[in-house]
């Protein structure tokens, strides 16, 4: 959660809290304030779905990192290995087995080590007799199909950060709203009693600097906190 953002939301469970204190009649039984419950119990999930979903796009990360390694280091490397020397026999394994010089994009390694699993079990009898393991083939088909799913897992990770990101900014600004709203209420209501007033005056001040650092990215930075309702 942005720093303008849980400022804002600390605020209104800050108003949230003083309402609950002092429930009088006209302010406390208003609509008003039970919207803004309402309204507080929406942010809170947000921010959940929103750092779940961060969580789950950098455990994607990790996770690739992992098998993106093991592919291309051991898996695929054994494979290109054997066949160069079943090459020597047959010429146009050299180029079905060729490893790039240089870093792919994720998914076009997973569409080249589809493309080499296809080839290595048409050829699976010579390379097999060249020194190739029994259960080379089946690892490398568990390695494509786990980095597939971290791929998805990341996109569905994005897309509820982001989502979710989009739907707090709106509702705290309808938070703001409300909280400009019962300004007016409790005004009213109290606006004679200093003591009251003062600790309102509290309760709605937004403590720190108006800017905010950006929001990390996915897959990068700390995981932000959820911020808690207070007890």
């Amino acid at each position: 959660m942005k720093g303008t953002l849980r400022r804002r939301f600390e605020r209104a469970q800050r108003v949230r809290d003083f309402l609950r204190a002092h429930k009088t009649e006209g302010v406390a039984e208003a609509a008003g304030p039970a919207h803004l419950e309402e309204l507080l119990t929406r942010a809170e999930t947000l921010a959940g779905q929103q750092l779940n979903g961060l969580i789950v796009a950098r455990a994607a990360t990790a996770q690739r990192e992992r098998v993106r390694s093991a592919l291309e280091t051991k898996l695929l490397r054994f494979l290109a290995g054997v066949a160069a020397v079943a090459a020597k026999e047959n010429g146009e394994l050299a180029a079905q087995f060729r490893l790039p010089q240089h870093p792919v994009p994720n998914q076009a390694l997973v569409t080249m080590a589809r493309g080499m699993l296809e080839h290595a079990t048409a050829q699976r009898a010579v390379l097999l007799s060249r020194g190739m393991s029994e259960t080379l083939l089946d690892d490398i088909a568990a390695a494509v199909l786990e980095l597939e799913h971290s791929l998805e897992a990341s996109r569905e990770g994005r897309r509820d950060h982001v989502g979710a990101s989009t739907d707090l900014e709106a509702i705290t600004s309808e938070i703001g709203e409300q909280v400009r709203l019962l300004d007016g209420l409790v005004r009213y209501r109290f606006g004679d009693n200093a003591e009251l007033m003062g600790a309102w005056r509290s309760a709605r001040n937004v403590v720190g600097p108006l800017g905010s650092k950006p929001e990390p990215e996915v897959g990068a930075g700390e995981v932000p906190a959820v911020v808690k309702p207070a007890a």
